[in-house]
């Protein structure tokens, strides 16, 4: 069996990409790697697709695209990666022993370098994404005498988001380490809010909306998503929120 096939047959494009550091959801959604993907737009299983670049194809494909390199080299990477097999020249038996494909070869200082920065990324898209939210869900409205938090955190921190993305995309490799380490632990904190968020959601029976972990009353103004106790504390004393949540 030919490299490709030994590959095809073995490896899906889901088990690659969570491999090379790409968080994949339950549901086999990812942000697409090949286009600036701020939402996951990308299903992957043995195939993928993008449905917002159009990008296709197969484990193979999504190795070629996502390390920029040939379709044989990425085969033959995806099969050192995880310990495949294959005839090398017409039907030589493999020169080496096949290996179990759940203990994959030890990760290269660079390879543990991109997991880390697309793992920023992925933290960082999801923040955006509840950002955005945030600055119309909680947008005041007229009569409306504070700001709800999470707006005001909102208009503060979007524009800082998406600089520290835009270097994640487009930056040199110094700038990316040089916001690895400095954003590093602020990125994990995130990710443990933003999961915070979704499980105080599912605990509290709310109705997720897909955006964050904060689902507005049902019938309310959109703009107003407080509770009953919270907006009566407010109402009786009233003041200008003095800075985000933690």
């Amino acid at each position: 069996m030919n490299v490709f096939e030994a590959v095809k047959q073995s490896v899906t494009t889901r088990q690659a990409a969570s491999f090379y550091g790409i968080r994949v959801g339950r549901n086999g959604m990812v942000c697409c790697p090949f286009h600036n993907d701020r939402t996951p737009s990308m299903k992957v299983d043995s195939r993928f697709y993008c449905f917002g670049c159009g990008a296709s194809g197969d484990v193979i494909d999504f190795a070629a695209l996502l390390h920029g390199l040939g379709k044989r080299e990425a085969a033959v990477r995806l099969a050192e990666d995880f310990g495949v097999s294959y005839e090398k020249s017409g039907n030589a038996p493999p020169d080496r022993k096949r290996h179990n494909r759940s203990q994959p070869r030890q990760k290269s200082a660079e390879q543990r370098f991109q997991e880390t920065e697309r793992y920023c990324f992925r933290v960082l898209c999801d923040y955006q994404r509840l950002l955005e939210h945030w600055k119309t869900a909680y947008a005041p409205q007229p009569q409306d005498a504070i700001w709800h938090p999470l707006f005001v955190e909102a208009l503060q921190r979007i524009s800082y988001t998406e600089y520290l993305l835009d270097i994640l995309l487009y930056g040199e490799i110094e700038e990316k380490a040089a916001l690895i380490a400095a954003q590093g632990k602020e990125v994990l904190r995130l990710e443990q809010r933003i999961s915070e968020l979704a499980a105080g959601n599912a605990g509290s029976g709310q109705k997720d909306d897909g955006h964050n972990g904060t689902g507005a009353d049902t019938g309310r103004n959109p703009g107003d998503v407080r509770g009953d106790a919270e907006r009566r504390r407010e109402e009786q004393h009233p003041k200008l929120p003095d800075g985000v949540p933690a």
